[in-house]
């Protein structure tokens, strides 16, 4: 009987439900959950609890890294490169101002979520209300960025790496962003590169999903 955990190297396109269902058939396993929803246009780390494991789910420390990439000079619906284009802006910001912001979105903040995003409101999934064509008032949250720095870009195209608290909406930062910077800003690409005391480079794609990488828990994976 397969018990432990699953280190899947998210590709784009695949839903977090998509990864898991076909893990299943792979592994022949019914029991199988992940430790944080990725989106379809998102990569990267996807930790999968299967068999007995699943109930160590809510013990993954919610602490998440990621690469992204945003464009200044447009707004979306949906913070996003994928999203329908709802305003643009002739005013790039310079690198310089970029960075000066960034230190101002490190720290205990409150976030709007996104509407494409999984919260609930009176019962309703937000992405669900938005396929809908519907848009609702959506109350801030408390969300922890620990480290937000820049890693390279010119012009309108840059790349962030963030590390941050459980429940942060990566796209909802870059939009908050780029709307004080006076540009707009849409994220274009994300990856997780890390989730709790787990890293992306000891992931598998979805293709290379065998019975034999599943790993044993480890004392110490979850302290704290």
């Amino acid at each position: 009987m397969l018990n432990g955990i699953l280190l899947v190297d998210k590709a784009p396109g695949w839903t977090s439900h998509d990864v898991v269902a076909k893990c299943r058939g792979l592994l022949r396993e019914k029991r199988i959950g992940h430790g944080g929803t990725l989106d379809p246009m998102a990569t990267g780390l996807l930790v999968l609890f299967v068999g007995p494991a699943t109930k160590l789910v809510s013990k993954l420390p919610g602490e998440k890294a990621y690469i992204a990439s945003l464009r200044f000079g447009l707004e979306t619906d949906t913070y996003d490169i994928e999203g329908k284009t709802v305003r643009e802006y002739a005013q790039i910001p310079a690198e310089e101002e970029l960075q000066a912001v960034l230190p101002r979105y490190t720290g205990d903040l409150m976030q709007t979520p996104p509407m494409v995003s999984a919260v609930k409101i009176n019962g309703k999934k937000l992405y669900e209300l938005a396929r809908k064509g519907i848009e609702v008032e959506r109350p801030p949250r408390p969300v922890t960025v620990r480290e937000l720095i820049w890693l390279s870009g010119n012009g309108s195209e840059h790349t962030l790496r963030i590390r941050c608290s459980a429940g942060t909406y990566v796209r909802s930062l870059i939009h908050d962003i780029g709307r004080e910077l006076g540009s707009g800003a849409v994220m274009t690409a994300l990856c997780r590169i890390n989730s709790g005391p787990f890293h992306v480079d000891d992931a598998v794609p979805v293709e290379q999903v065998t019975p034999e990488r599943v790993m044993a828990v480890e004392d110490g994976w979850f302290d704290g």
